[in-house]
Formats: C-alpha cells, structure tokens, sequence
C-alpha cells in the first residue's frame, strides 16, 4: 500500500479502522492463492449467516429469475454466492496489489474480435455486467489491452481514493458514470471503455424492461452513446471455472447495433447478460437490489 491517502483529511483518526482493514487484506493478498480462496470460503460463510438482510435480497433476486428452482436449489446457489462474493473480495487485492506473475491461471478468447472493433481508431463500449469477479477479469484483461472504464465511487471515501488510484494506473482513462460527456469525448477519441449498464437508475433513458422474465428498470442509454460517437459495442464476460481458472470471453461487435428502437436494443442486452450469468449464476452480483423502483404499478418485490 504504497500509495497512502491523497489529502491529510484521510488520515483523520477516524479512518483508521478502514485503513487497518485494508492493510490486513493488503497482506492476506500476499499468501498464496490456493491460501486465499480457503479464506474465502470461512468468510463466505461467515457473512451468509451474519448478514440476514442482503442474503435475503440476494434469495429473493435468485427466487425471481430462477422461478424453476426449488427452496433447497434457492438456499444453496445464495450461499455459493456468498462464497462468490468473498472470493470477489480476494480476488479485487489481487487486481489491485499482486504482480502479474501471482494472478491465477486464466485465458483470454476472443481477443481478435476487440482488435477488429477498433480498427481505424473506433471507439469501443466494452459491454459487460456485474459480476463478483469483474475487479480481477478487468486487471487480468488489461495486463493485455489498455482500456479505460466507467466508474462510481463508493460511499466510504478512504476506499473510493484506494479505487481512483488503482484504476487510474492501469487503465487509460477513467470516467464517472454520470459525465456523459467525458465517456462520448472518451470514446470519440478512440478509447476503449468498460461499460456496465445492468444497474440501472429510474432516470430519463431508461425503461421497464425483463429481465429473467422480471421487469427491471433498465437502461436504454447504450444505443444513444453508439449513435452519438460511432462507437462498436462488444459484449465481454469473465468468469471463474470449476478448476479455479478463469475465462475472459471477447465476443464480436453487436452487429445491427444501434436501431431506431432504443428499448429493443436494451432488452437485447440483457438477454446478452442473462445468457451468460447462467454460465455461472453465483457469480453475479445478487445482493444488489435489481427489482426496486419500478413505480406504483409493482409491487416491492423486496417487502417481506
């Protein structure tokens, strides 16, 4: 942890208990990996059974998208993705603090098709979804391509420098989600960017739209930043294997991509998505609240 804290105001005493945690995983990143993913499963289900109110988010979002599966099939695809989620944190030190020769095995396919989209200096939307294990895929990719990404800070403002800084060294350039023009500017300018928009905002290019079946809100500003900058929207997926490698998969640039329906392109995004979260559903972000704040027409879909 070299790069300590940007301005004197984070070294105020009451951001030490999060520098503290920080340096323990900063030196857990050290152990070997086989060592790590075995902490991982400790602490996976540690917080399944002391963090009752995402796990049951988590149940009720496996509940809505896998409405075939039984209660027993539910509690257990929740608790491997705690142990997802845990490994998710290991995995996110080693992006940020391992050397590229200590990150797990892994194989990039595809990568000809990132190559074609950006011929002739196109911009690139870098189409992909949250997964616990987009912190390690995203640095694992970029030890080969150079590529930029969308970011939001999190709440806790020791943390949200960490990130700022970690990101801003290996990639090209970083954008807030909200500067729209930054990302257009960005992609104009030939950059290729991580682009995730699966957690969307009830905001104006945005629609009620299935996903797995269930309406979500869903955003539909994906065709209008391909329209506005020409830009090729190439859908990437990285996942864990069962051996505990991991696979980053380039697919090619959507083709007809975008039409003159906003919501249809949209809605063929996360049939995109879905289609590989069920390569390896405990691996998607669950605990996120993916049904909340669809209108009065819908019910809660988190109220117990």
């Amino acid at each position: 942890m070299s790069q300590a804290a940007a301005t004197p105001s984070l070294r105020h005493p009451r951001h030490w208990p999060m520098w503290c945690g920080l340096a323990v995983f900063w030196l857990l990143a050290r152990l070997p990996w086989s060592v790590q993913t075995s902490l991982a499963g400790v602490l996976g289900w540690t917080c399944y059974h002391l963090l009752p109110v995402r796990r049951r988010v988590a149940r009720r979002n496996l509940e809505l998208c896998f409405p075939e599966k039984s209660p027993a099939e539910i509690r257990r695809l929740t608790r491997a993705h705690y142990g997802a989620l845990a490994l998710g944190l290991f995995e996110t030190c080693a992006a940020w603090w391992a050397p590229a020769r200590r990150l797990p095995a892994h194989e990039i396919a595809g990568l000809d098709n990132l190559t074609r989209a950006r011929a002739g200096g196109r911009g690139v939307l870098l189409l992909t979804a949250h997964f616990t294990t987009l912190e390690l895929c995203g640095r694992m990719l970029n030890e080969t391509e150079r590529f930029g990404c969308l970011y939001r800070d999190p709440n806790n403002p020791v943390l949200a420098d960490l990130m700022r800084r970690r990101r801003a060294r290996g990639m090209s350039v970083a954008v807030h989600f909200d500067d729209l023009r930054g990302l257009i500017r960005a992609l104009k300018g030939g950059e290729v960017i991580w682009y995730a928009p699966d957690q969307a905002r009830r905001l104006k290019l945005s629609a009620l739209l299935p996903f797995f079946g269930v309406p979500a809100v869903t955003s539909t500003a994906t065709s209008r930043i391909a329209a506005l900058t020409g830009a090729a929207v190439v859908p990437y997926f990285g996942r864990r294997r069962a051996d505990g490698s991991y696979l980053l998969t380039i697919l090619p640039a959507l083709d007809n991509f975008p039409t003159a329906d906003a919501e249809a392109d949209a809605l063929r995004i996360n049939r995109l998505i879905e289609e590989y979260v069920r390569l390896a559903p405990e691996q998607y972000l669950w605990v996120h609240k993916r049904f909340k704040a669809r209108g009065p027409d819908l019910t809660d879909a988190y109220a117990r």
